[in-house]
């Protein structure tokens, strides 16, 4: 049953009229919606930073992303406590014991460096070594990232004193030691000699 054959039949407007489902389709708009076609901004996709977490003096990641709109690591934010530095050695190098570490993916303010027992140094949050005085007998040397949170846990790697550096020390002493006792032997030679002078114009 159609509208107007129902009008045209009695005259009333359809006002309580029931429509059957076939007839809603005289409501519907039946042209096809727009959508809208978004197009992307740049001709390419976004590339990550150029930053290494092992290397010293470069610029922050999250600053390098502010400014070039790279892509960073997931950082955590400056409330939150910092994730640990992974150490990665600790090391005798002929002259100093030389510690590495790579930065976390976190806010980092400052870097404090730890020996058992020993000699503490605090770093600046650009730098990943530190170069620490001899440590003769086996230590913890440890890492802990700091910021304006606190601090995070601590990153540990025990140093133990290999047999070269231990005879280099060895021999650095007993040079010391040699030299030292050759300079004495000439102070009392020289002083013998005077006393065998001064025993000669008396006689």
């Amino acid at each position: 049953m159609s509208i107007n054959w129902f009008m045209e039949r009695t005259g009333i407007p359809p006002n309580d009229l029931i429509l059957s489902t076939e007839d809603y389709s005289i409501f519907e708009d039946s042209s096809t919606p727009i959508v809208p076609v978004i197009k992307p901004t740049n001709a390419g996709t976004l590339q990550r930073c150029d930053y290494n977490a092992c290397r010293e003096k470069q610029i922050p990641c999250e600053v390098l992303s502010a400014s070039l709109g790279c892509l960073c690591p997931g950082f955590t934010l400056h409330n939150q406590r910092p994730e640990p530095p992974s150490l990665s050695s600790v090391s005798w190098n002929g002259s100093a014991v030389v510690v590495w570490w790579c930065a976390p993916n976190s806010y980092i303010t400052s870097y404090v460096v730890t020996v058992e027992g020993g000699e503490k140094q605090t770093l600046r949050v650009d730098q990943r070594r530190a170069a620490l005085s001899q440590i003769d007998h086996k230590a913890e040397v440890c890492v802990v990232a700091v910021n304006d949170a606190g601090d995070s846990a601590r990153s540990c790697m025990e140093y133990q004193p290999s047999s070269n550096s231990l005879a280099l020390t060895v021999g650095l002493i007993g040079g010391t030691l040699g030299f030292l006792l050759l300079i004495l032997l000439a102070v009392l030679l020289c002083r013998r000699r005077r006393q065998k002078k001064e025993e000669a114009r008396h006689v």
